[in-house]
């Protein structure tokens, strides 16, 4: 296993600033797909310009949703031939159109 860079006290507060921004980012994100503010397809376009969005995984992006929980987001991850462990920047066209017609309402 290799082992992690050595990194400077000043790198590493710069990381974990980092880290912290992505985390709040994704979380605001998942709560504006909650409050119906945004929609799936709106937050794939935005993971199209932020890594931190393109960095979310899908299941989670889909139990974010109002009115998916967590057994029909499985369902339709399932159902999309999506891998469990898929953020939203490693999906196909396919799998991205199937996931946007699926959850348009």
């Amino acid at each position: 296993m290799p082992t992690p860079p050595e990194l400077s006290p000043e790198q590493r507060a710069q990381a974990l600033a980092k880290a912290t921004e992505v985390r709040n980012r994704r979380a605001a994100i998942k709560v504006q797909l909650k409050s119906g503010e945004i929609t799936f397809r709106q937050m794939m376009e935005l993971a199209d310009s932020e890594d931190a969005i393109a960095g979310l995984k899908v299941l989670s992006a889909l139990e974010s949703l109002p009115r998916i929980g967590k057994v029909k987001a499985r369902r339709l991850i399932d159902e999309g031939g999506i891998a469990m462990s898929r953020r939203l920047r490693g999906l196909g066209a396919h799998q991205r159109a199937f996931l946007e017609s699926a959850t348009d309402n």
